[in-house]
């Protein structure tokens, strides 16, 4: 896919997933790169900038997006040759993509160790890192059953419920607002996140605040599973997740919508967990409670205080 096609696809949905975004965006600018005919670094460095931020717009709460595009192209900036600055920051591309990849399966592996034979395990939405850790456990023989939710309006749950049936793991679909029903049942839930803030608060789903509360109360550990560039380094500086609010159409068809002059359709994609109702997050760094959210931003992103320049394709605003 090209550049344009990229950005549409996730701007619609038709890319989702935070870590499938990431590596969408990695892909793109790599082909994006391959594709400029230039020789001029200028002019190139501005192509790709402009490239970036069109990726960087499509979904504002998907920290993934930018922080995979920052990484991509922070660099760039400091290049003073052509060659070498077009070489470099395709390697960074195909390196970001290879990682990405490799985080998930080693969540997958260190989250299966949070996963007892026997137990019940609700998830919600269709994250790659929470069903790695459930296909994990399964692959290792343990008996589990999962309760996984519609998620609607845009139905990701039923691609988590074929994902898991066609592992053979037994399922139980439920509504989203069935989730405390079934609460009494389940021994643990795990989440994948979309952003991760400096305080451990975990932007995700809508209805995944709503989950952990449930589990909170019933005293059933939440657990989230999510890669380190998830974590959002701006929030050290107070600055806010812009949560996104889709159209109405994904909720009520405009023939509806037209016969209700005076109802306004309110969609947003993500809610934000409390950090009180996080209990561990799971990453391909290792296992971190809440409170160390700032640890894996400073170690495993590398940024401090000192880069939070004004310069950089991420805006935050709630």
């Amino acid at each position: 896919m090209n550049l344009e096609e990229t950005a549409r696809k996730i701007r619609t949905m038709e890319i989702r997933g935070a870590g499938r975004i990431a590596r969408a965006a990695a892909n793109a600018l790599y082909v994006h790169s391959m594709e400029e005919k230039t020789t001029d670094l200028v002019h190139y460095r501005k192509k790709m900038n402009e490239a970036a931020d069109l990726l960087v717009s499509t979904r504002p709460t998907a920290v993934s997006l930018p922080n995979a595009v920052n990484l991509v192209m922070r660099p760039l900036k400091n290049e003073s040759d052509f060659l070498s600055a077009r070489q470099n920051l395709e390697k960074r591309a195909l390196a970001f993509m290879k990682r990405s990849e490799e985080a998930v399966s080693r969540i997958g592996t260190i989250g299966a160790r949070h996963i007892r034979d026997g137990d019940v395990v609700l998830t919600h939405c269709n994250s790659e890192a929470a069903l790695a850790c459930i296909l994990m456990a399964h692959r290792q023989g343990m008996d589990i059953e999962v309760y996984a939710t519609e998620v609607r309006p845009r139905n990701q749950g039923h691609i988590t419920a074929k994902t898991l049936s066609d592992a053979g793991i037994k399922t139980n679909f439920i509504v989203d607002s069935a989730a405390r029903y079934f609460m009494k049942e389940v021994d643990l839930c795990i989440t994948g996140a979309d952003a991760i803030t400096v305080n451990g608060s975990v932007v995700n789903k809508i209805g995944t605040s709503q989950i952990a509360l449930a589990a909170h109360e019933a005293r059933v550990n939440f657990l989230v599973a999510a890669e380190t560039y998830k974590f959002a380094p701006w929030t050290i500086l107070g600055q806010r997740i812009l949560i996104e609010e889709r159209s109405s159409d994904e909720v009520i068809p405009a023939e509806m919508k037209n016969a209700l002059p005076n109802v306004t359709v309110r969609n947003p994609t993500f809610d934000i967990t409390p950090a009180d109702y996080v209990d561990l997050i799971i990453t391909e760094a290792g296992v971190y409670p809440p409170e160390m959210a700032y640890t894996v931003i400073k170690e495993q992103l590398h940024w401090d205080n000192e880069d939070m320049t004004s310069d950089l394709p991420y805006c935050e605003e709630e």
